[in-house]
């Protein structure tokens, strides 16, 4: 399956770059990370503790990056392996530094899943990525303000990461608000499709 969508961070693309590769500041802004070790200069191992619909499980696996351009663009390649199955996948990110200050990320990528994970349906999973990395992002950005904030007060950094159960909390939120407007759609259209058989009868109705 695959992956697109675009996240605006409120910084200079510079800082951006520097938070989107620091270790430590991942390890505490992906979404159920349980560990993440830097092994070589662009490799990263770790597990992650993952939850979608009545799937859940540890992970194992690595993050490579590869293709830098410092501070534009990189490619991001992940492989995961655990009890529900296995997760791999590969995807470009650009940083775009706009006229206000603030940094456009675009990423596009693609997804693969097996085993019992990949029963849960395509839908699910694509909602549930999507929510993760909305997550992921979100926490990446206050990290990043609480960067340049500590710089520019000449402190040390005081930032605190979402727990799991937060984070669970937001992505089961995101996936519920999806499902409700799936579901109103569905609604808005059934509404129409009997507007018009009802328009029809009292249509014939009124010649007969």
């Amino acid at each position: 399956m695959k992956l697109s969508g675009e996240y605006i961070f409120d910084g200079p693309r510079e800082v951006v770059w520097e938070v989107v590769r620091d270790p430590e500041v991942l390890a505490t802004a992906l979404p159920g990370t349980q560990s993440l070790t830097q092994v070589s200069d662009n490799e990263y191992e770790g597990k992650l503790n993952v939850r979608i619909g009545p799937v859940v499980g540890v992970f194992s696996g690595k993050l490579v990056v590869s293709n830098e351009k410092p501070p534009e663009s990189y490619t991001l390649t992940v492989e995961d392996r655990g009890g529900p199955g296995f997760g791999q996948g590969s995807g470009d990110c650009q940083l775009v530094e706009l006229d206000d200050g603030t940094t456009l990320m675009k990423y596009e990528g693609e997804l693969q899943v097996g085993g019992t994970l990949a029963n849960v349906g395509q839908r699910l999973i694509e909602s549930a990525a999507n929510s993760m990395a909305k997550q992921a992002f979100e926490a990446l950005n206050r990290a990043l303000k609480e960067r340049l904030l500590a710089e520019a007060e000449g402190r040390a950094v005081e930032y605190t990461a979402p727990s799991e159960v937060e984070f669970a909390a937001a992505v089961a939120k995101d996936m519920v608000g999806e499902v409700f407007t799936s579901r109103r759609k569905w609604l808005v259209i059934v509404f129409i499709i009997i507007g018009v058989l009802v328009a029809g009868v009292w249509a014939a109705r009124r010649q007969s």
